[in-house]
């Protein structure tokens, strides 16, 4: 089997596929992270027919020796792979070992005890809350139709008013209109989750409604292009980019930074963490903890400019 250029044995391509419906049917995991984990895992297997001299069954997993997963990993970083993106490697190749090692009874303590490499993780960059809004109202001037112009503030409204990612408004059908006080959104994974939803959210919404010339029905999507197709979600960080020149925004003035700005917004304004990552859909609180540092390094910025110097 041959995967992205992997060569695998029978046994070992049998036990991918059975690990990636694993992935899929038992953990919730979303589709584009079983593509991701079972290619990084074919890679590594792959690396190891070589290394070794030919391909090998499942038990080469249990007599790894820490060298040959030192060497794999020093193969990747001088291919210029990044620390983050090689944790995330040896994270699906760790998931895929103590799978087999259930499997098979094998000891896979060699590969489950290999450190992750170090890497700073990278903080939120929300907008300001005038930058927000300011994002808001100049998206709809990019639009050349009315009814365009108030669907594109709609789904930006419900970006930062309600944390949702572009995936999960865009994902929005007619059933959802008019929006009501609590959305059930499903997100990254399968997990399903409620979110309040704020009275401008549903004015935009109900606005839009009102201007769009395609039928909303209850099975069709609630956000349509011109030809009235789904709305791409391209269109919007298009639409966004343009509003961001005008307004003199950094780079960063991306849809995801309008989720990053709702939660950056809720903690500036006393909201519980553990509240926070309910509504974000977040699955540790390590990664909604990542908007504290963007809170405390915005508390030293203020500090620094209104501090009197001696």
């Amino acid at each position: 089997m041959t995967v992205q250029g992997a060569i695998l044995s029978p046994q070992m391509r049998d036990a991918l596929e059975k690990w990636a419906s694993h992935l899929s049917a038992l953990d919730g995991a979303a589709a584009n992270t079983v593509k991701a984990y079972t290619a990084d895992v074919a890679g590594f297997l792959h690396f190891l027919a070589l290394h070794r001299g030919g391909t090998e069954g499942l038990s080469v997993l249990a007599a790894l020796p820490q060298a040959d997963l030192r060497a794999w990993m020093a193969q990747e970083r001088g291919r210029g792979i990044s620390a983050r993106s090689l944790a995330r490697r040896l994270s699906a190749v760790k998931s895929f070992t103590r799978w087999a090692a259930d499997r098979t009874g094998a000891d896979a303590t060699t590969v489950l005890s290999a450190r992750f490499p170090k890497y700073k993780r990278k903080l939120p960059r929300p907008l300001t809350v005038d930058g927000a809004r300011d994002m808001i109202e100049t998206v709809a001037d990019q639009a050349p139709q009315d009814w365009v112009a108030a669907r594109d503030r709609a789904v930006v409204t419900l970006l930062y008013g309600c944390g949702l990612r572009i995936s999960e408004a865009l994902g929005l059908t007619g059933a959802a209109h008019p929006l009501p006080d609590v959305l059930r959104i499903t997100g990254k994974g399968g997990k399903t989750r409620l979110v309040p939803v704020v009275p401008v959210a549903r004015e935009a919404v109900a606005e839009y409604a009102r201007a769009c010339p395609y039928d909303l029905s209850p099975g069709e999507p609630l956000f349509r292009g011109v030809r009235g197709g789904p709305l791409n979600p391209r269109l919007i960080a298009l639409v966004m980019e343009k509003a961001r020149l005008q307004l003199g925004l950094p780079a960063s003035a991306t849809p995801h930074a309008m989720r990053h700005s709702f939660a950056t917004h809720l903690l500036a304004a006393g909201g519980d963490l553990r509240a926070i990552q309910e509504l974000l859909g977040h699955a540790s609180l390590s990664t909604t903890q990542g908007y504290t540092a963007v809170d405390a390094t915005r508390l030293m910025e203020v500090y620094e400019k209104a501090h009197p110097r001696a």
